[in-house]
């Protein structure tokens, strides 16, 4: 008999111990992509002011993808479900204990919009159906360092403002590099006024001119391989990927580089440094700093 009650405690106690195991499992099961916006998840909806199917995540995604059934879709009832999210989400909820970003372009670049934790809201304009990748916790000296917004990845500034060492001439510009091939990413929005595409080589100097009316500058990108969707007098956005990096006016595969040069008006193309004493543009510093970028 005592074996017995011994053996009925211990099944009972092994029972209590699976419930509690489950109990604290739950929290896992529910912050599963099942269309729930559970504790710890943001979510995207398909309707404005939190209505329409929704879309829960509990980390970052650099890329929603764009077809099933490899995309990231609204999973919950509603208005909006198996839509692929990417370019459809009208508003969000942040109930993670992070601050989350949406952003406008893929491999989180280009315009984004911040939710802090607990947060709900709509997406604005620029956002709102134009939603391409998020991220969990990011970092704002990483978005606003200059080389980094460039490329969307851990780029590097290889000659500086009036840099020059051993070339006759003053540098009228910043050099960045990453590689041969890498997205180069407008870093203000504006009107493309020029666009040549060179080729690969000394010869060959390639230069994208974007002008921006509201402070009367023109950022001028040279040695890049531009996409060849560019048309004289379309607008540019923040982040949007113009042109691949390059040796277009560069000697050698080795030298490639991405030269950004601001310069004050409506200018067509970059000012002279090589081989030239003068200066024609001010130090950029005080620009990229109002831009929302610090200059490395």
């Amino acid at each position: 008999m005592r074996a017995r009650t011994s053996i009925l405690m211990s099944a009972t106690a092994a029972l209590a111990l699976s419930a509690a195991v489950l109990g604290a499992a739950s929290p896992v099961s529910a912050a599963s992509r099942d269309g729930v916006c559970d504790t710890g998840e943001f979510c995207y909806y398909f309707n404005s002011n939190n209505q329409g199917s929704v879309s829960d995540f509990t980390s970052s995604v650099a890329d929603y993808a764009t077809t099933q059934p490899s995309c990231y879709d609204f999973k919950g009832p509603g208005a909006g479900k198996g839509q692929c999210i990417k370019n459809s989400a009208a508003s969000v909820w942040n109930r993670s204990s992070k601050t989350v970003r949406v952003y406008f372009n893929t491999g989180h670049a280009g315009q984004y919009q911040d939710f802090g934790p607990g947060s709900r809201g709509n997406l604005n304009a620029t956002l709102k159906n134009q939603n391409a990748s998020h991220q969990f916790s990011p970092s704002t000296s990483a978005r606003s360092n200059l080389s980094f917004s460039l490329y969307a990845a851990a780029g590097r500034i290889t000659c500086g403002f009036d840099g020059y060492t051993s070339t006759a001439g003053r540098h009228e510009g910043i050099d960045f590099a990453y590689g041969v091939g890498s997205n180069v990413r407008s870093l203000v929005s504006g009107e493309l006024i020029n666009v040549q595409y060179g080729a690969t080589g000394r010869a060959g100097l390639s230069t994208i001119s974007i002008y921006l009316r509201s402070v009367n500058k023109t950022v001028v990108y040279l040695h890049t391989a531009p996409l060849s969707s560019l048309r004289v007098g379309q607008q540019i956005a923040k982040g949007q990927v113009i042109a691949t990096e390059s040796w277009r006016g560069v000697s050698t595969r080795a030298s490639a580089h991405t030269h950004v040069e601001m310069r004050p008006g409506r200018q067509l193309r970059a000012a002279k440094s090589v081989g030239d004493s003068h200066l024609q543009n001010p130090n950029p510093t005080s620009f990229w700093n109002s831009q929302g970028y610090t200059v490395r």
